[in-house]
C-alpha cells in the first residue's frame, strides 16, 4: 500500500506480534461524539423522545492486502477451506470491533484473485501464478464472491483494490504465467529496478486495466473500486540519482506525432487520463458504486502548509491528486497520512486539514492511518522510533473525528488489528467504535431513499418486515429506553431487534449508498 522505505517497513511490520482474544461485540450506546449524531438523554424535550436522532455516520474500514500475503491469505497453497476460514475471521473481527467496510486486494499485479479471463490466478492465493486456490480433489471456488456474499451478510461494505499498474511484485517467485500481461503483450511492460510495471505511457496499458476493471463491476456488486499511489513507480536510487523509467518509446511516439508536452507533463496528463477514464468506467458499469483513491499523503511542493517537507508525488509519480479531487474525479479520497502527530515535517493534523481544504467539489475524505505501524506494548526504547503506541492511533481517530468534513478513515491494514497489536483492537471497539455508525451517504451518486419496512411486535421482540423493492443493506435501529435513544445497525438478514425494556423501537431501510428511508416506529409501552 505504501512506497518506498514505508513500503518495506510496513511488510515487515505486517509479520510481527502474536494474536490477543477480543471481547465480544459491543452493545447499542449513547450516540454523543459521534459523527452526524447528538444524544438524546433523559433531559430532552418529551415530544423530542418520539423522534430519533440522526443516524451516526463514519466510515470505519481497513485495507485487506493480498500481495506478498500481508493480510490474506495468511501464506500461499493453504485449501480452500483455510483461505475461506481465515476471510470469516477477519470478516468476524471486523464486525466485532466496529468496522463497517472492508477494502479487498483483488488485482495485486496484473493477476487476480478472482476467475479471470483477462489475468493469471494470483500466486499469493496458490503460491504459483496461474494455478487456482485449491487442490486436487477440492471443489473449485471464487474467492471474491465469497468476500462478498460474506461481507454483505454482516452488514459490511467490500470495496475492491485494484494497482493499475504493477505487473510483478518484487516479493514474487514464481514465473509470469502465459496469460499474464508480461508474457501475452510485453510491449506494454517495463523493468523497473526488482518490479515489472505497465507503461502508463502506452494506450494499450491503460485499455488492459479498464478492461479489468469493467469486467469485475459486471460480474461482482462491490460496493466501491479502489486505487491506490502507485502510478508511475516509486523512484529507485542508483548511484545517487533516480533510475529513469525506460518511456523513451512511447513518449518518442507521442512527442513524433506532434505533442507538445514535456516528458514530466506528458507523464501527468497519463495518469490524470486514467484516473478520469476509472472514474467514469465505474460510473458507466455500475451506477452507485463509488470510486475511491488512496495517494500519498503529502500534497503539491507549491501549496503546502508552512513547515511541511518532503517527497512530492506530483514530481515523482506524477499524480496531480489535487486536480482529481477538484474535478471530482472520485468519490472519496483516502490520503496515506502516515506519520503521527508530532512528526516533524509531517505532521498528522496539517496534513489532515490541507486536504480537507482541497477538497472544494465536495467528496469524500477518509485519511488512511498507518496502524500497522502498531508493533508490541513495551518501552519506547525497546520499541524504536518508528513503532508507534496504540494511543497514537486512537488520537489519530479522535482529531479526524473532530473535523466535520472528514467522513471518516482507513487503517493499514487488517493484520494490526487481527493480532490486537498493543490492545488497539480493544481499544477501538471499547472508545471511538463503542458506538455503531453507518457509511456516509453519497448523494451525489443518487439520494432517492428506499421504502422503509414495516414493525410488527412479537413478545419482547420487533420484526422487521421489508418493503418490496431494491435490497436492503443494512437497517438502522433504534431502540428508546430509560430516556435514552440507543443505535444500532443490523446486517439485512438480521430482521428480529431485541427490545426487551424498549419504550419505542424505530427502524430506516439503509442502501447501498448510504440513504436512509423514513423511520418506521412502534411504541410498545
Amino acid at each position: 500500500m505504501t512506497g518506498g522505505p514505508t513500503r518495506r517497513l510496513a511488510l515487515r511490520a505486517a509479520t510481527a506480534a502474536a494474536a490477543t482474544p477480543l471481547l465480544p461485540l459491543a452493545g447499542c450506546l449513547s450516540t454523543a461524539g459521534l459523527p452526524g449524531a447528538t444524544d438524546s438523554g433523559p433531559s430532552m424535550p418529551a415530544e423530542a423522545a418520539h423522534q430519533p436522532p440522526p443516524a451516526p455516520r463514519e466510515f470505519r474500514a481497513a485495507w485487506v492486502a493480498t500481495v506478498a500475503n500481508i493480510d490474506w491469505p495468511s501464506r500461499p497453497g493453504l485449501s480452500g477451506q483455510a483461505m475461506r476460514d481465515e476471510a470469516v475471521a477477519m470478516l468476524d473481527r471486523a464486525r466485532t470491533i466496529g468496522l463497517n467496510a472492508l477494502i479487498l486486494q483483488v488485482r495485486p499485479a496484473a493477476d487476480a484473485i478472482y476467475p479471470s479471463t483477462l489475468e493469471p490466478w494470483s500466486e499469493y492465493l496458490s503460491g504459483a501464478q496461474g494455478r487456482p486456490p485449491w487442490h486436487d480433489g477440492e471443489a473449485p471456488w471464487d474467492p471474491l464472491a465469497f468476500w462478498l456474499q460474506e461481507a454483505h451478510a454482516r452488514g459490511l461494505e467490500l470495496h475492491v483494490w485494484f494497482n493499475p499498474y504493477r505487473a510483478r511484485h518484487s516479493a514474487a517467485k514464481s514465473p509470469p504465467a502465459p496469460t499474464h500481461v508480461a508474457t501475452r503483450a510485453p510491449q506494454l511492460v517495463r523493468r523497473y529496478g526488482d518490479q515489472l510495471w505497465m507503461d502508463p505511457g502506452e494506450p494499450g496499458a491503460a485499455t488492459h486495466t479498464l478492461a479489468v476493471v469493467a469486467d469485475v463491476l459486471r460480474r461482482y456488486a462491490v460496493d466501491g473500486v479502489h486505487i491506490d499511489d502507485y502510478f508511475y513507480p516509486y523512484p529507485v536510487a542508483q548511484r545517487g540519482a533516480d533510475l529513469p523509467f525506460p518511456d523513451d518509446v512511447p513518449f518518442s511516439r507521442y512527442a513524433a506525432g506532434g505533442g507538445l508536452l514535456g516528458r514530466d507533463d506528458w507523464r501527468r496528463a497519463n495518469v490524470d487520463a486514467m484516473v478520469q477514464a476509472l472514474h467514469r468506467t465505474v460510473r458507466e458499469t455500475r451506477p452507485g458504486t463509488r470510486f475511491g483513491v488512496s495517494p500519498f499523503g503529502l500534497g503539491r511542493p507549491d501549496r503546502r502548509p508552512p513547515g511541511i517537507t518532503g517527497f512530492s508525488q506530483l514530481d515523482k509519480l506524477y499524480a496531480d491528486v489535487e486536480r482529481w479531487l477538484a474535478n471530482g474525479w472520485m468519490d472519496y479520497l483516502a490520503p496515506q497520512l502516515y506519520w503521527p502527530r508530532d512528526r516533524v515535517g509531517q505532521p498528522f493534523e496539517p496534513l489532515l486539514d490541507y486536504w480537507l481544504a482541497e477538497n472544494s467539489a465536495g467528496r469524500h475524505v477518509f485519511p488512511g492511518l498507518f496502524t500497522s505501524r502498531i508493533v508490541i506494548a513495551a518501552p519506547e526504547r525497546v520499541l524504536g522510533p518508528n513503532a508507534w503506541p496504540a494511543a497514537e492511533i486512537v488520537e489519530q481517530v479522535k482529531l479526524t473525528r473532530s473535523r466535520p468534513a472528514a467522513g471518516g478513515h482507513i487503517h493499514f491494514s487488517m493484520v494490526a488489528l487481527m493480532q490486537d497489536r498493543d490492545g488497539i483492537a480493544t481499544l477501538l471497539q471499547q472508545g471511538p467504535y463503542a458506538q455503531p455508525a453507518l457509511p456516509p451517504a453519497t448523494p451525489w451518486l443518487g439520494d432517492r431513499a428506499p421504502p422503509a419496512p414495516r414493525l410488527r411486535r412479537a413478545g419482547d421482540r420487533v420484526e422487521i418486515l421489508p418493503a418490496p423493492g431494491e435490497p436492503v443493506a443494512r437497517w438502522a435501529v433504534w431502540r428508546h429506553r430509560d430516556g435514552q435513544w440507543q443505535f444500532g445497525v443490523h446486517a439485512p438478514s438480521a430482521t428480529v431487534v431485541e427490545a426487551t425494556g424498549a419504550e419505542r423501537v424505530a427502524v430506516a431501510a439503509v442502501d447501498r449508498l448510504g440513504t436512509l428511508s423514513t423511520y418506521e416506529a412502534l411504541n410498545l409501552r
